[in-house]
């Protein structure tokens, strides 16, 4: 199973690093410097509102179903139908609850007009999702990988002809980065859906009562988790808007996203750890195989990604928020300065809690796959009650800086209880050895980031020497230990004829 884990991670991980930051660099970060900052504000508050309520398009079916159907492949014609239609009706549901909410706390004009937008985006997205559990159940990585990314794909070819071909007259809307968006998943979805009839048979939606009921049931303790974590992962913008006035809020807003652009990308690589390890450790779990050498093999690969990453990130901030983000046309020297210099306070702190995001991705899905739902939930809603805390009380005071501080606070505390528990119930030993290498690798990268930042060349230069350094640095250190990952990448070459 390791070198299953091993050889689709690679493919996963290639396919969304030739996608993904492109995405989030190139189009998104293009589109935020298009449109300037507090529409961009606008856009994103309203972005992480409709992800409040995702879960109800949901209610822990997708991951419920991921850890099902790796475990009961034979189950996907059965249920697919029924699932199908029960997401269907939980659409009208987060329709109802999105506006009628969205109401309430003020949104009125074009912030309604874009929330339609934007939640017909998220149903659609909800079925893309759901599509993918039932890929990636049946262990067919490769295919998941390419659906994983094929809607960014698509919107990455719409809105470069929108942002520079020249063909578009007039100043590049808002509107138009979400009916890509749009557009991309429908094409995305119908395409995932083909490929799943292929697998599950010919198929007719059925409004079945008792099943939909059965289905709800046994997956709404994932249906709270996830929806815990969706408000300590994703309130930020929404209060940062919501809780100072007017164009500050909305300004604050666009700042706060300038750096959780970075963290966003960063998470996105890290989710590919557990989008892989789910369906894994439930298969592993079930067959009452030893999880022990998965967990240190992952663990340590993500701990030696993201620590490299959040070094990199808060040693250079400043070089890459300037590099990111110029100043708008029009815009007073002295207002630029000021907000590259909050996007770089930012952007440190949530880099910081990078690692602690990452590690989740690990420790959490090992937990989800084994059915402590109820511990998750535990801790996911301590986390809530923890960030809404910090927030109410940091962000009137120090704008988007205390919204990250919140942030990194809650992150931290998640991800430690979360070690913890796994450790205690997995019994898990790594050895003292494990550790001491884990020790001796932090203190060489920091060393190495620290004197690469006083080199006497270009920032640029100084950042790519720091990064060949750290990925050095893991193999000596043996955090990632050479021999077993030449095992495992001889054993890519050496299997042949198994299902991927």
């Amino acid at each position: 199973m390791q070198q299953r884990f091993f050889r689709n991670l690679v493919f996963l991980l290639s396919l969304n690093l030739l996608i993904k930051p492109f995405w989030i660099l190139g189009i998104d970060r293009s589109v935020q410097n298009a449109v300037g900052e507090a529409t961009y504000g606008l856009y994103l508050s309203i972005y992480s509102y409709s992800f409040l309520f995702f879960i109800l398009l949901d209610l822990g079916i997708t991951n419920y179903n991921n850890r099902n159907i790796a475990q009961n492949n034979q189950l996907l014609s059965k249920y697919f139908a029924g699932i199908a239609s029960t997401k269907l009706l939980l659409s009208l549901l987060y329709a109802a609850v999105t506006f009628g909410v969205g109401w309430l706390i003020g949104y009125r004009g074009e912030q309604m007009y874009l929330l339609g937008w934007v939640a017909i985006n998220q149903v659609f997205l909800s079925f893309i999702l759901y599509l993918r559990s039932n890929i990636s159940g049946l262990l067919l990585f490769k295919a998941d990988s390419v659906f994983s990314v094929l809607d960014r794909l698509i919107m990455i070819f719409i809105c470069s002809i929108l942002l520079w071909s020249g063909w578009i007259e007039g100043p590049f809307q808002i509107a138009w980065f979400v009916y890509a968006q749009t557009f991309a998943y429908v094409i995305t979805f119908l395409l995932a859906l083909i490929y799943v009839m292929r697998h599950a048979g010919k198929l007719r939606l059925s409004f079945q009562l008792p099943f939909m009921i059965t289905i709800l049931r046994r997956s709404l303790p994932y249906a709270l988790l996830v929806l815990l974590m969706s408000f300590y992962n994703r309130l930020e913008p929404v209060l940062i808007e919501r809780l100072l006035p007017g164009d500050i809020g909305l300004t604050q807003t666009g700042i706060y996203g300038k750096a959780f652009r970075l963290l966003d990308a960063g998470n996105n690589i890290s989710l590919l750890f557990s989008v892989l390890l789910l369906p894994m450790f439930a298969s592993m779990l079930k067959r009452r195989e030893p999880v022990s050498q998965l967990i240190r093999l992952s663990f340590s690969l993500i701990l030696a990604f993201s620590t490299i990453i959040a070094g990199l990130a808060m040693a250079y901030s400043e070089d890459l928020m300037e590099l990111l983000y110029g100043p708008l046309p029009a815009q007073i020297p002295q207002l630029f300065g000021n907000n590259i210099d909050d996007s770089t306070l930012i952007l440190r702190i949530l880099m910081g809690s990078f690692v602690s995001v990452s590690i989740t991705y690990i420790f959490g899905t090992l937990l989800t796959a084994n059915g402590n739902l109820k511990l998750l939930n535990i801790i996911a809603g301590s986390g809530v009650i923890v960030n809404l805390s910090i927030n109410f009380i940091l962000i009137p005071r120090y704008e988007a800086v205390g919204a990250a501080w919140a942030s990194f606070g809650v992150q931290a505390f998640t991800a430690i209880i979360q070690i913890v528990i796994a450790f205690r119930i997995f019994n898990l030993r790594f050895g003292r050895l494990f550790w001491w290498r884990l020790t001796e690798f932090v203190i060489l990268l920091a060393i190495i980031i620290g004197l690469s930042t006083i080199l006497p060349f270009q920032w640029y230069i100084g950042f790519g020497i720091a990064l060949v350094s750290g990925i050095l640095i893991t193999f000596l250190t043996k955090m990632i230990d050479p021999d077993d990952l030449k095992e495992l990448v001889s054993s890519i070459f050496s299997k042949r004829g198994e299902k991927v």
